[in-house]
């Protein structure tokens, strides 16, 4: 374009690296600059960079107020007196990209029709979307006609043009009447000999008829059968077929399948790709019936267009997840584009080889991962590493190769994030594989010997607290972490302190040592660490094994928001009372490393930092705590950790139910959406009736809306008698019901009453309880004493597996599993269950389940709390 045409000067800065003609523009002299209009006579190339500085500001951003939009608007409108095409053209696209009032807009419609309607097919085509992006419903019946006439324009940019900005009229809504009088236009073009406006006339035709599942049927089976010569609407077809197919999944779909695979037999890459994929990506088909979508992805594999062999091994990697076995005919294919050109499809290749590999395979795929990292950036090497935390999990028995693999990539040279996200892979592996708990300990202090990242070396000091002691030999750690209190800054050392204070709380024959090494630290330069020494040598030289394990061992339960708002509140209302810490609400069990396995491999981009952020329960007593009726409850003592359907999601009402337990009351909220267009509820409640339960009051949702949430609460004084508390509650939803215009949301003014009958509530004795995380349980166990106990013996006879039994009695009782002990080994026999929890009133209980399976789940259950009547609770409640 005349625009690209610039100066000598500019020539020259381009010479010196300066590219972008439009790096520095400044709103305010662009739009000064749009006097260059009204000159006599016009400067057609100054004019045309002038559009080009204001499209640009647009696209980058730049947000013009009202009124410079429209004086923009108005001093461009005086440029249709021009006949220059490319200028023309470029007025059409500000236009298009002007916010322009629908009054404004009257000014340019005119000149515009006349363009569409034109002999000059230079700008007929951009002169039709720039009308339709600025006419109204109200304007847009005065050129129905001339759009009618504009789809089926010999001129395919002309049709394209006019059918694409029908569709995105379309899609707005309220034209769809008057684009279905267009139905024979839109047909006339599908018949067309121009791919791309025959595209364009299926996507059309598609969005007309969308809503009505049998004209999309009759669609599907008419072109399905031929008559579509273009590529992409081949391909659109294929994506309109894989929707049906999802919506319909208690419906025949064999023809629908059938021309997927006849799809891979197509002339066209494109199709067969999009086929394959689709193909690929289909929920319920087995290994079978993708089988010839991964012959032909295998084929695309060693094409030589690198797209092609990007989006095959793409696709591979992601079918590799569910099918590996499906794969594993591709392996020879990936590992030759291990050594691709490429970088993006060599990592693809190994991190899917990697998921289809086997156990015999796995010291072979380390190998090539060696040779292949050094020549990849960080980004990729990320991807390689998760795929081995999966690879890691897939067999633990294979943990040491692994284990050494990512040692070995500790060492190398890589930046903050991709450490990281080994040392986060190495932890996950501990969680999850006791047994690689040793080696990857031991590799992980070998990396602190040299880690120049404090929040790394943070990370792992706090790991081997909690960790090391449990080990074997725990002493070998003792060296790893006592020179970091030599060598490194003082957040460094100030952890190393609390973790050689916890290797002295657990293992009593490394305690005289510990004590020698925290003496020295006393005597450190900075106070935080010499504070800590001082504080954690005087509670390990008391010897109380209570206090020892209450201020070393189990850090803190209280809830961190909950603690701060609690004392803002007791600093604003000043007291003679001390501040009760019992008075905070305990906050749930840290958070295990866990693997995202809908993580995307190629997504490597750089992670935002780990931002603290309240918990589900904080969130919700912060909306509770704004209810006057709920001042008086007191604090918050738990929330159900998920909310309780009381009805389908497809039904008319859709209903969940959270439980908050407050010290002598229970709230139910009532998350409510209205799923009828044609109502409108007021005064909506949950009235429910329970045995021994008194309703205090009910606090209704004023109105609910159409596909709007609307909330309502119950509030309910709980029992005496804990045992009362398991209870069955029927439920009614109870409202004030008004029709309304489903397409102006106005309702009448009477409406009825109505109910609508839920699902019954049934509420456990986990309301009553909250998970506590305990480090050290043994420790707990015997603080708790013999003499403190009750037992039990059951048998399970409905549950057929150890895992499911452990599963069952954790949701049960909504108690802290701990010491990993939710995770039942492979082909094990027996286990031991242990539970930690705290019971409303701040009652610490913990509970030991020992299991056997042999056909059935035998197991016996002990309980222990300071409250005898508790304990009998526990065991007696299954």
């Amino acid at each position: 374009m005349a625009f690209f045409d610039q100066s000598d000067d500019l020539r020259s800065s381009k010479k010196r690296g300066a590219i972008n003609p439009f790096l520095d523009l400044e709103k305010t002299s662009v739009l000064q600059e749009t006097r260059t209009f009204n000159e006599t006579p016009l400067n057609t190339r100054k004019c045309i960079q002038v559009l080009a500085k204001i499209i640009y500001m647009i696209n980058q951003g730049e947000q013009l107020g009202q009124t410079e939009a429209r004086e923009a608007f108005f001093a461009t409108t005086r440029l249709f007196q021009s006949k220059d095409v490319t200028l023309r053209r470029m007025l059409h696209l500000v236009i298009k990209e002007l916010p322009t009032a629908p009054d404004d807009a009257i000014i340019a419609t005119s000149s515009l029709t006349k363009d569409m309607t034109g002999k000059e097919d230079g700008y007929r085509a951009t002169a039709i979307r720039s009308l339709c992006k600025i006419t109204d419903l109200a304007m847009l019946t005065a050129i129905e006609r001339y759009l009618k006439q504009a789809l089926v324009d010999r001129n395919p940019a002309v049709s394209s043009a006019a059918l694409v900005s029908t569709l995105q009229l379309n899609k707005d809504g309220s034209p769809t009447d008057m684009v279905k009088r267009w139905t024979n236009e839109i047909q006339e073009a599908l018949n067309s000999d121009n791919v791309m406006v025959q595209y364009h006339a299926l996507g059309l035709m598609y969005s007309v008829k969308k809503h009505d599942r049998l004209a999309v049927s009759k669609l599907l089976s008419k072109y399905t059968r031929g008559g579509v010569r273009s590529p992409y609407a081949t391909c659109f077809l294929i994506r309109v077929a894989c929707k049906v197919i999802e919506d319909n999944d208690q419906e025949n779909n064999s023809h629908l399948i059938d021309f997927l695979e006849g799809c891979l037999r197509h002339k066209s890459e494109i199709v067969i790709y999009e086929a394959a994929r689709a193909l690929c990506n289909l929920p319920k088909l087995s290994a079978k019936d993708i089988a010839p979508a991964v012959s032909v992805l295998q084929l695309f594999l060693s094409s030589p267009k690198p797209t092609l062999r990007f989006a095959a091994v793409k696709t591979l990697n992601k079918v590799a997840t569910n099918y590996p076995s499906s794969v594993t005919m591709c392996n020879l294919d990936l590992e030759h584009l291990i050594s691709d050109s490429n970088r993006s499809i060599a990592t693809l290749a190994i991190t899917t080889l990697l998921k289809t590999g086997n156990e015999g395979s796995i010291e072979r795929l380390m190998k090539q991962i060696q040779s292949f990292m050094s020549e990849i950036p960080d980004e990729f090497k990320i991807v390689v590493v998760r795929a081995i935390q999966g690879l890691c999990f897939k067999f633990p028995k294979k943990h040491d190769v692994m284990m050494s693999m990512l040692s070995t990539m500790l060492r190398d040279e890589g930046g903050y994030t991709y450490k990281e996200a080994i040392v986060n892979t190495i932890i996950a592996v501990i969680e999850a594989n006791p047994g690689s708990q040793d080696t990857g300990l031991f590799h992980l202090c070998e990396f602190i010997e040299d880690c120049e990242h404090g929040v790394l070396a943070t990370k792992i000091l706090h790991l081997l607290g909690r960790e090391g002691p449990k080990t074997s030999t725990p002493s070998k750690f003792i060296r790893y972490i006592y020179n970091r209190v030599i060598l490194e800054n003082p957040t460094v050392r100030a952890a190393a302190v609390t973790s050689l204070a916890k290797f002295g709380a657990v293992c009593q024959d490394l305690r005289p040592s510990i004590l020698v090494l925290l003496r020295r630290c006393m005597y450190d330069s900075h106070d935080e660490v010499r504070d800590r020494a001082t504080f954690y040598l005087s509670v390990l030289e008391g010897g109380n094994t209570a206090v020892i394990n209450q201020y070393i061992v189990d850090t803190l339960q209280s809830s961190i928001v909950g603690l701060q708002s609690l004392l803002v509140h007791y600093i604003e209302n000043p007291t003679s009372e001390p501040f009760n810490l019992a008075s905070v609400p305990i906050t749930t069990a840290p958070a295990e490393v866990t693997v995202n396995s809908k993580t995307d491999d190629m997504d490597t981009g750089p992670r935002k930092p780990a931002v603290p952020q309240k918990t589900r329960q904080e969130e919700l007593a912060e909306q509770l705590a704004q209810i006057p009726e709920f001042g008086r409850l007191g604090p918050l003592f738990k929330s159900s950790p998920q909310p309780i359907e009381l009805s389908e999601a497809e039904t008319e009402y859709y209903v969940q139910c959270t439980v908050h337990t407050y010290p002598r009351h229970m709230v139910l909220q009532f998350d409510m959406t209205n799923t009828l267009s044609d109502q409108q509820l007021e005064n909506v409640k949950v009235e429910v009736e329970g045995e021994l339960y008194n309703v205090l009051g009910y606090i209704a949702c004023p109105m609910l809306c159409y596909n709007k949430p609307g909330t309502s609460y119950t509030l309910l004084e709980l029992p005496e008698d804990p045992s009362d508390v398991p209870c069955t509650f029927s439920c009614t939803l109870k409202f004030l019901v008004k029709d309304c215009d489903p397409n102006t949301g106005e309702a009448d003014p009477v409406g009825y009453d109505d109910e609508y009958v839920l699902e019954d509530l049934t509420l456990g004795l986990n309301c009553l309880v909250q998970r506590v995380f305990k480090t050290n349980f043994a420790a707990s166990w015997d603080e708790a004493g013999e003499e403190n106990q009750a037992e039990e013996t059951y048998q399970l006879t409905t549950v057929k597996s150890l895992q499911g039994a452990v599963d069952q009695l954790t949701s049960f009782y909504g108690m802290q599993p701990c010491e990993r002990s939710d995770r039942v080994g492979e082909d094990k026999t027996s286990h031991v269950l242990l539970l930690a929890g705290q019971f409303k009133g701040g009652i610490d209980c913990l509970i030991k389940t020992k299991m056997v399976f042999d056909g059935a789940v035998n197991m016996k259950v002990w309980a222990r709390s300071p409250v005898p009547q508790l304990n009998d609770l526990l065991v007696s409640s299954i």
